[in-house]
């Protein structure tokens, strides 16, 4: 039988929980299968609650007492929790209850992880721990006590501040009221790489990363990034640490990147653990921006959490868009804002677009964990930083200024976020709140005019109809602006045009000659522009634009226009495109990153989108061929350049993982793959040869694998890292990425059947059949053979792992915008998934609504 019928639950029945819990002492009796949880907490009627029935959540829990005053009662049970009679007054509830954290293979709530006691309780894990109103708004102050298993001695580690500890037990006492999803514990055999932090106020915090053995020098890099961190939001946001110690451990088994608990971050291994031989300048850079995230939840999602799941961008849109702020500050603006929007337009459009699509205050759900999306943390980010224009740098700190003040401490919602701004500015923000409320990419169309000097630009936005918005109504979008003469000067520089009607026009005056828009600067707004310009325009843009994300987005308008015209027309290579992409490699004056990220092309699946947008079917094996001449006639188009490229930006100092170093690497490793095209690999063979660092191993495998000519370099390098098991997580998922389209689905299958595939590590899985998803040709091979070995695999795992599973649902999310064949067999895959017996609410809801489309 599949699990029980899923509920919808509506942000407008929203009721507050009838009691206030005042406090809450917890004890752990730690054993693999039969771990003991004693609570005691401290209820007292809600003066503010209308319902005063008395639930519990918990689930999968083997009550053994419940007592309310010292008496002892006999609750009814259900699956989903507990209830009982209660005094109509301030009482004491204490239960005792058994989990097996051993069995515990879903990563929700207490659980083992090779041998190791840990947590995660985001979003509703902790009632898998003991019986609690289990949800955001229930805040309270929580006292832990751990005792070891007999005849262990582990470190034993919670939330707040140690009171006591031993060799077999542990005290702790967090004094900030959090609710239960903010929990944390952590036991078992682990090694302290210490540090420690002064606030700007002069208290003294210790800091901690906890790993095993082995694990102990690949800390420093996040250290030194939490430590940045704390000295950026002291810095930028006035916001300093509140406990005594800082404490992260590393965790193989988890579900997601890393997990924000008061005072005890949790973080997913690959997500903290570096070193130069073993991680590549993006990882350190994604751990750099992990740690920050996490670190920066301490005030945006602890101190201030939200009052329902309903709220959750209120902390994660915001977090995002702090951590985006200190990547920008601390590396690059102008390649992070790239980076970001590619994301965006990678994972956010597609979402926004299909059958996931959701709003990012979504008003119902089924399954909490399945809004953990792209749409909450990446276009919520996109909203602040909308909001952030508008009212102007000095309104947004002294607006963020006003809400730590007024909510801290608090439970709150998106009103009251958009509250302390209208306080400050005066403005009324109910417009911009439906950037909270319509689901959908708004599309911004754009025609132009010029009379006697005069300039005008009428934009019109328009927003589909959808399940969730069936009535859009105009929303105010920031549209940043600039104008260039014909000789490429910027006559006018960027402003912002703030639009808040369905259509509107904005003029610019005095104008010697008709001039070039560059609009959308920055990416002002997360909107698809619409405007007729041909390859010279946008080339015009490319050569002088003097906004680094537009002109980017001029060589990557080139790009797509010249890869559509060649998948759907059998076309030639703009020469436009070629040139220009020559002429910016040839610009010693930019950023090696930013000049490297110019060599990039649209990814396969955004193409595709493009293509379904045009009202054609897009075709995957001819969108994989485009891809692969294009890059064939820019590697010949740039070869005589390519090698000098290469050479100047070696790196001949020891290893960084600064800005400077990563982003010369990363042009030296884009001007690698071109010429491996040209040389056959034997630049790629002597790198690979005399690497010292990850960084330039595996852009050298890559080259090698993309070249045909890797299985030697393959080998050498799984017997050389073997033994660590997220380096291998690479080896996995570089074969399955680099593999052509019709070897995709029998390489993928093959390294599922190797004996280093651990599927039910969510790191494994995601590294080998997260990969195949990305192989677009791949997975969408003709004969079905992509999207029936994601369906048997998903269906292996969904009882395992539910929470995995059903975010590799998305896979299928753009199903309609292929062909009827391709159509009909992705149908078939995920209607085999529904019909799976016992499948997860999480995996149920996912694939019923991608079906549904």
């Amino acid at each position: 039988m599949r699990d029980a019928a899923p509920t919808t639950v509506y942000l407008k029945d929203y009721k507050p929980f009838g009691y206030i819990v005042e406090q809450v002492e917890l004890s752990f009796e730690l054993h693999p299968t039969a771990t003991r949880v004693k609570s005691r907490i401290r209820f007292a009627p809600n003066p503010d609650a209308q319902d005063r029935s008395f639930f519990l959540h918990g689930e999968k829990l083997k009550l053994i007492r419940a007592q309310i005053d010292g008496q002892t009662i006999t609750p009814r049970i259900t699956e989903d929790g507990l209830t009982c009679e209660v005094p109509d007054a301030p009482f004491l509830f204490e239960a005792e209850v058994e989990i097996n954290p051993q069995a515990n293979t879903a990563l929700e709530g207490l659980y083992m992880s090779n041998g190791m006691y840990c947590t995660q309780c985001e979003a509703e894990g902790f009632r898998k721990i003991t019986y609690y109103p289990d949800r955001p708004d229930v805040m309270s102050v929580f006292t832990v006590h751990i005792a070891a298993p007999q005849g262990d001695t582990p470190i034993l580690l919670s939330n707040g501040n140690r009171r006591n500890i031993t060799p077999t037990s542990a005290t702790w006492h967090d004094p900030w009221p959090k609710p239960a999803y903010l929990f944390a514990l952590v036991a078992g055999d682990l090694i302290a790489h210490e540090d420690s932090f002064t606030t700007a106020s002069g208290k003294p915090v210790k800091l901690a990363i906890w790993v095993r053995a082995g694990d102990e020098n690949k800390c420093a890099f996040a250290m030194e990034a939490l430590k940045q961190s704390m000295r950026w939001d002291e810095e930028v946001y006035g916001r300093e640490y509140d406990l005594d110690e800082f404490n992260i451990v590393a965790v193989d088994d988890f579900n997601m990147g890393a997990m924000e608990n008061k005072g005890l971050n949790i973080f997913n291994s690959s997500a903290v653990l570096a070193s130069p031989e073993t991680a590549t300048d993006l990882n350190f850079e994604r751990i750099e921006a992990i740690v920050a995230h996490e670190y920066f939840h301490n005030w945006t999602g602890n101190r201030i959490t939200c009052r329902d799941w309903f709220q959750l961008c209120l902390k994660e849109g915001l977090t995002v868009f702090r951590d985006a702020q200190f990547t920008a500050d601390i590396r690059s603006a102008p390649v992070k804002r790239i980076n970001d929007v590619i994301d965006l337009r990678g994972r956010q459009f597609p979402e926004d677009q299909g059958p996931l699509a959701h709003p990012v205050r979504p008003e119902s759900f089924q399954e909490i964990n399945n809004f953990y999306t792209a749409t909450i943390y990446e276009k919520g980010a996109e909203v602040i930083g909308m909001l952030k224009r508008i009212v102007g740098d000095a309104a947004y700190a002294e607006a963020l200024d006003l809400y730590f003040a007024r909510h801290d401490g608090q439970a709150c919602t998106i009103e009251d976020w958009l509250r302390v701004f209208e306080d400050v500015t005066g403005r009324d923000l109910s417009q911009f709140k439906r950037w909270y409320a319509q689901a959908g990419t708004p599309r911004l169309s754009v025609s132009e005019d010029w009379q006697d000097g005069t300039y005008t630009l009428t934009f019109t936005q328009t927003l589909p109809p959808s399940a969730t918005t069936p009535d859009p109504q105009p929303l105010v979008i920031p549209i940043n602006v600039g104008l260039l003469s014909p000789n490429g000067d910027e006559v006018v520089p960027t402003q912002m045009l703030e639009m808040t009607q369905a259509r509107q026009s904005f003029s610019f005056d005095g104008l010697a000659s008709k001039p070039t828009p560059s609009i959308l600067r920055d990416f002002s707004a997360p909107v698809v522009l619409e405007r007729e310009s041909d390859s010279a325009e946008r080339a015009f843009l490319l050569a002088h634009d003097t906004d680094p994300f537009n002109r980017w987005e001029a060589g990557r308008a080139l790009a797509r226009a010249t890869l559509s015209d060649m998948a759907t027309d059998a076309a030639a290579p703009d020469g436009a495109y070629l040139d220009g992409i020559l002429a910016v490699l040839r610009d010693d004056t930019l950023d090696p990153a930013y000049r490297a990220l110019m060599l990039g092309m649209p990814g396969q699946s955004d193409l595709a989108g493009s293509i379904a947008q045009a009202g054609m079917t897009p075709d995957p094996m001819k969108i994989w061929q485009a891809s692969e001449t294009l890059k064939q006639a820019l590697a010949q188009h740039c070869q005589d350049l390519l090698p000098r490229l290469y050479a100047e930006a070696h790196v001949d100092a020891p290893y960084r993982p600064d800005a400077e170093q990563s982003g010369k690497r990363a042009l030296a490793g884009a001007a690698l793959s071109l010429l491996s095209r040209i040389d056959g690999g034997a630049q790629a063979k002597e790198q690979y040869a005399r690497a010292d660092n990850m960084t330039l191993q595996l852009s050298a495998l890559g080259c090698l694998l993309a070249a045909g000519t890797g299985s030697e370099a393959l080998e050498a390098f799984y017997t050389q890292w073997q033994s660590d098991r997220l380096v291998i997580d690479k080896w996995f998922m570089l074969q399955i990425v680099h593999a052509d389209p019709d070897k995709a689905a029998d390489v993928t299958r093959s390294l599922t059947q190797h004996a280093d595939f651990n599927w039910k590590n969510p790191n494994r899985f995601r590294s080998t059949l997260g990969a195949f998803a990305m192989n677009h040709a791949g997975f969408h091979s003709a004969d079905g053979s992509g999207y029936a070995l994601m369906a048997d695999w998903l269906i292996r795992l969904d009882p395992v792992n539910p929470q995995t599973t059903a975010r590799m649902c998305a896979a299928f999310q753009t199903w309609k915008r292929y062909d009827a064949d391709r159509q009909g067999l992705m149908r078939d895959a995920m209607e085999r998934i529904m019909a799976r017996e016992g499948l997860s609410r999480d995996t149920g809801e996912m694939i019923g609504r991608i079906l549904s489309a």
